[in-house]
Parts: C-alpha cells; sequence; structure tokens
C-alpha cells in the first residue's frame, strides 16, 4: 500500500517516481484524501530536485485525466493549437486564429480569462458587442467543422488537478518550477483536445522566465511531454523585453488585432503571428516549406481572406461582424490623456511591467478571478526601443473612465520609457526554435 509520505520523500531524496505513486498522489489530492500540507511538501521536493522527462509526461497525462477531456475527433482534419506563456500587448490569438483558418487549417481554440494587466482573449473577444464565449461542445465542433475557426472560454472542468496544484504553489514559493510549470501548461492543453501544439515561449523583463536560457529550458521541457504525449510540438522562445504590440487593453488590442489583419498592424506583432502561423501549417501538413507556408499566409493576410474569416468567426459566435470594418462599434473610454517625451533621445528601455501594470490600475485587468474589468480602458504605445523621440513628442496615449484615475496613469506610464542619447541595440524578435530534434 502506498504512503504519501513515502512517496514524498522518494522525491526529498532525489528518486524517481513512477506512474502509479504520481496517480496515488495526485488522484488522492483532487479527491481530498491527500492534505495541503503533503502536497505542499511535495512541491517543494520538485522544486529542488526537479523530474525527468517520463515523469514530467506520466504527471501531464495524470493532471490532464483528471477532469474532462474535449473529444475533437469529430472535426475534420489535423487540429493544432497554439499557446502562449503571457506577456504584454500579446493578442496573436486574435490574428492567428483566423489566419491559420483562412489557409484551410481548423483551429478549435479554448481559452481562458486573464489574471493581471489585462484580461485573457476570452475577455477581449467579449468587448465585441454580442460575442458568445460560452458554447457547448457539439456546438463547438459543428462551428469549427463549418467555418474553420472558433475560440471560446474552456468549458467544463479541464484540469482540475492543475488549478488545485496552481493556487497551492502560488502560496508556497513553488511556482518557479519548470516541471510544474510545464506540466501546469501541457496538462490543460492536451485535454483540450488537439492533435499539435506550436508554443510561444516568452523570454525578459515582462516574461515568467526573464532570461533566455530559462526560456529555452521550459520550452524544450514541453516539446518533449507533447512529443511522447504523442503530440506533435514546437515551441519558438520569443522576446518579452518590451510590450510585443502597441495595444494594451482589451478592446485596444481587439482593435489592433483587426487593423493587424487588414495589413496595418505594429511590425513585431505581424511578424510574429506570421511564424507563429507558419509553424501552424507545418504541423497541419498544408506544405512542408517555410517559404510556402509563409507566402500563403502573408497573401491571405494582405487580400482580406484572413479579416474575412474573423468577421465569419464573430458573427457565428453571435458577435456584430460590423466591427471589422467600423472600430467605434468597440467599448470606447470617456477620458484620452497623453504622456509625453520629458526630453529628446532615443527610447533605450520600455519595461513592459510598467505598461502592464498601469492598464491594470486604470481597470484593463483583474486582481482576482472575481474582479470586473473595464474592457475599454487601457493605452496605446506610440514608439518602440530604438525609436527617436523630440521633447514634448507623445510616447503613449491612455485611455480611462475614471478621471481620479488619469493622473497617476500618466504618471506611472512614463516611468515605462528610459530615454537615452544612444540608439540601443535592435531588440531580436525570436531567439530560438525548439523542436524534437533539440529534446
Amino acid at each position: 500500500m502506498m504512503h504519501a509520505v513515502e512517496i514524498i520523500r522518494k522525491k526529498r531524496d532525489g528518486e524517481r517516481l513512477t506512474r502509479a505513486e504520481l496517480e496515488f498522489l495526485i488522484q488522492g489530492y483532487v479527491a481530498g484524501e491527500i492534505p495541503d500540507y503533503q502536497m505542499a511538501a511535495w512541491n517543494m521536493a520538485v522544486y529542488f530536485q526537479g523530474m525527468d522527462p517520463e515523469e514530467i509526461t506520466n504527471l501531464t497525462l495524470i493532471m490532464a485525466e483528471s477532469g474532462d477531456t474535449l473529444d475533437l475527433s469529430q472535426i475534420l482534419g489535423v487540429k493544432v493549437d497554439k499557446h502562449s506563456t503571457g506577456g504584454v500587448g500579446d493578442t496573436t490569438t486574435l490574428i492567428v486564429a483566423p489566419l491559420v483558418a483562412s489557409c484551410g487549417v481548423p483551429v478549435a481554440k479554448m481559452s481562458g480569462r486573464g489574471l493581471g494587466h489585462t484580461g485573457g482573449t476570452v475577455d477581449k473577444l467579449e468587448s465585441i458587442p454580442g460575442y458568445r464565449v460560452e458554447l457547448g461542445p457539439e456546438e463547438f465542433i459543428n462551428q469549427v467543422n463549418q467555418i474553420g475557426v472558433s475560440v471560446v472560454g474552456q468549458t467544463g472542468e479541464l484540469a482540475p488537478a492543475d488549478k488545485l496544484l496552481y493556487a497551492l504553489r502560488d502560496v508556497t514559493s513553488t511556482v518557479e518550477s519548470i516541471p510544474l510549470i510545464a506540466s501546469s501548461i501541457m496538462s490543460k492543453k492536451i485535454a483540450a483536445g488537439a492533435d499539435g501544439f506550436v508554443l510561444d515561449v516568452k523570454a525578459g523583463s515582462g516574461a515568467f522566465m526573464k532570461s533566455e536560457e530559462d526560456a529555452v529550458e521550459l520550452a524544450k521541457t514541453m516539446v518533449q511531454i507533447g512529443t511522447l504525449a504523442k503530440r506533435s510540438t514546437v515551441a519558438l522562445v520569443t522576446d518579452m523585453n518590451q510590450p510585443l504590440g502597441r495595444g494594451i487593453g482589451n478592446a485596444l488590442e481587439v482593435k489592433e488585432a483587426i487593423l493587424t489583419l487588414q495589413g496595418q498592424g505594429p511590425e513585431r506583432l505581424t511578424e510574429l503571428c506570421l511564424e507563429l502561423s507558419v509553424e501552424m501549417l507545418l504541423l497541419a501538413g498544408v506544405t512542408n516549406n517555410h517559404g510556402e507556408a509563409r507566402e500563403l499566409l502573408e497573401t491571405n493576410l494582405h487580400n482580406g481572406a484572413a479579416l474575412k474569416k474573423f468577421g465569419e468567426l464573430i458573427a457565428a459566435q453571435g458577435g456584430d461582424p460590423r466591427v471589422i470594418e467600423d472600430l467605434s462599434l468597440l467599448p470606447q473610454a470617456q477620458f484620452q490623456e497623453d504622456v509625453l517625451a520629458p526630453r529628446g533621445g532615443y527610447i533605450q528601455k520600455l519595461d513592459p511591467l510598467e505598461i502592464g501594470g498601469t492598464a491594470m490600475e486604470l481597470g484593463a485587468g483583474r486582481e482576482t478571478k472575481d474582479t470586473i474589468i473595464d474592457l475599454a480602458v487601457g493605452l496605446e504605445l506610440k514608439c518602440q526601443v530604438g525609436d527617436y523621440v523630440k521633447e514634448g513628442d507623445v510616447l503613449a496615449r491612455i485611455y480611462g473612465n475614471k478621471g481620479e484615475l488619469m493622473p497617476h496613469g500618466v504618471a506611472r506610464c512614463s516611468k515605462a520609457f528610459t530615454i537615452g542619447d544612444t540608439q540601443p541595440p535592435t531588440l531580436p524578435l525570436i531567439y530560438r526554435k525548439i523542436t524534437v530534434k533539440d529534446v
């Protein structure tokens, strides 16, 4: 007979745990038979001792099977999901989903609500008048078969073990463990039923992983899990030392996604969306040639096919498709105020956490899952790292609905900009691509 204390001891001493031992631990915890204090001890043992690839994969699959799983086999074609580890101004899903679907690859995407500086993808979509984020499994599958794309909120109870473990890690200082991070992310992805995954792993001051080295290690671990779980998986390690896009805030990010689908998006955001979409087309088998995939995607971005697909997605889920032509239909903030450059020079740094914090304080994000967010508020950046500005130039525009918050928003946002006399080196956008060959 197994005992939790013996399993904790084994991991504390650096020994390998069997699948049966991990099942006993995770299933017992979900059932309430193993208390928080023992699970916290096990988390700390993993934090210090790590896990081998087979252990991490077993843990991930057990967590994925701890609740509902989605069967997408009725959807025709290869279903490829995209996941980002999160950042500031990262609105890639809203662009990538219709762009990839316009090339004939089915996109069946389940997204969450966000905790932090802005809402998640689901919150952003709710800023489109009428858009329904909750569809039943049958409706979800039928829509993907009919128009090639659906983006919904998570339904049912996907990977409840992850929810419990994450809450415990948060209060026991065991969040920063690559085996625990990787199994958390991948268990939800596997439970959601896709055939393959393209992972966007952020590195930098605004990311969970601050160094490129740590982000590469996380990317390799997740690619290894996906591969061992028999899902085609690839990861791009990408930069988050400055916000990815220029819009930060829910409706503002939808606006930027639509502008990008119109071919008018910021260069870094557009480029990353194209490269993530290339990887999705390659995994789906549309082509095995990067150049051909890129050409097909660029064509659909510039001929209106991707924008039209976004309109179809909005209409299918009850939203007002006129929004793709009339951005004024999105929620509008009552107040606007500009952040001005205090001196001339080059933008040497643009701190994504200060930018995200500004949006959060204006009401664009939530501190707890019960916080009601303001979909209209946030900010738009008017420059990026490396740009030259003159004294008095507009660095950013703040949007708010509470006049008393505007002065503080301007003051906090201005702290994000470091202006100097020398032009900084150009920041890379994509550091590395990680495939099964790298693990």
